[in-house]
């Protein structure tokens, strides 16, 4: 609520359940509520895409494990030696918080193209009907392209990862630089007092700070508009919008990283900002060279034309 500091006041308990040594955070909370509503999405756009909702969870299942533990496996990098060097096995306690977005995407990516790219492999089939035939005999299925895949989902994903943002708003997880702006966070729940004393590097949750997952949260939600209103089916060949969203959330991420207080690595840039660096570079080559942009006349013909710099800026 707004205080009388004109401030924003959180003191939300940053943990939904207790119980025993198992937490669960307002952040695990929520990033399962935004994976489950992706996973709708996709389903429901795939159907109307000619693609059986079916063939979408099962892709889905190897998505969400690629992401854990890509997301998880970033977090702890990042986070080693604050929290993890001195009790590694933390590091697989997911229900409570903690992930790495580039670790979640690309992990998720690689999970489901790693299922697509095997699934009709006649060794596999051979190998799963001879020894795993207990689980249910299978035989090949159609399945889209990984690219046409991740063109669908990608619309969903930046949705996904806004509605996770709702807990690490919550929880107050993403500690941001001081600030005197109107719309700053305060945190006075102890719990988050204790979290800031723990990893802060000193500042204290009752400083006013920028609200930098809202800025997050709110890029992401501007990048989904652009993906469905405007280039949804306009970028060929097919994986070139998940190459757009890629690009245009490193864009926003690698700004707003700079009033978060992450750890610096090298010339004053932290590690998040380093893979955005990496991942825009990489998104802009493959967009320049390889993307066409389709173009519709007043009639039905279709053009495609390969992307220019100022198509994609």
């Amino acid at each position: 609520m707004l205080g009388v500091f004109n401030v924003i006041r959180i003191g939300m308990d940053p943990y939904l359940i207790q119980y025993g040594n198992f937490v669960l955070t307002w952040h695990g909370f929520f990033t399962f509520v935004g994976v489950l509503f992706a996973i709708f999405l996709v389903a429901h756009w795939a159907k109307k895409d000619q693609i059986l909702p079916d063939t979408v969870f099962s892709v889905a299942l190897w998505a969400i494990l690629g992401g854990i533990i890509g997301a998880r496996l970033l977090h702890v990098i990042d986070f080693w030696g604050r929290i993890y060097k001195n009790d590694p096995v933390s590091a697989l306690y997911v229900w409570q918080g903690g992930i790495g977005i580039y670790g979640a995407v690309l992990g998720g990516f690689v999970g489901g193209a790693i299922f697509v790219t095997i699934r009709n492999k006649d060794g596999l089939i051979s190998f799963w009907n001879r020894w795993l035939k207990w689980l249910g005999r299978i035989e090949k299925i159609d399945l889209p392209s990984v690219g046409r895949l991740a063109d669908l989902a990608a619309p969903a994903v930046l949705i996904s990862m806004a509605i996770g943002r709702i807990g690490d708003i919550i929880n107050g997880e993403h500690i941001a630089r001081v600030t005197s702006l109107p719309w700053a966070f305060v945190y006075d729940h102890p719990d988050t007092q204790r979290l800031y004393a723990f990893i802060g590097d000193g500042q204290s949750s009752l400083s006013p700070s920028h609200p930098a997952v809202v800025y997050e949260m709110m890029w992401d939600i501007v990048i989904a508009g652009l993906l469905w209103f405007v280039l949804r089916g306009r970028l060929r060949p097919h994986g070139m919008m998940f190459v757009a969203f890629l690009g245009l959330y490193s864009l926003g991420r690698f700004f707003i990283s700079f009033v978060r207080l992450d750890k610096i690595w090298i010339v004053g840039l932290d590690a998040s900002q380093i893979v955005a660096l990496t991942t825009l570079f990489i998104t802009m080559t493959i967009l320049i060279s390889k993307g066409q942009w389709i173009k519709r006349n007043k009639g039905s013909r279709v053009e495609t034309e390969a992307v220019s710099p100022e198509a994609v800026s």
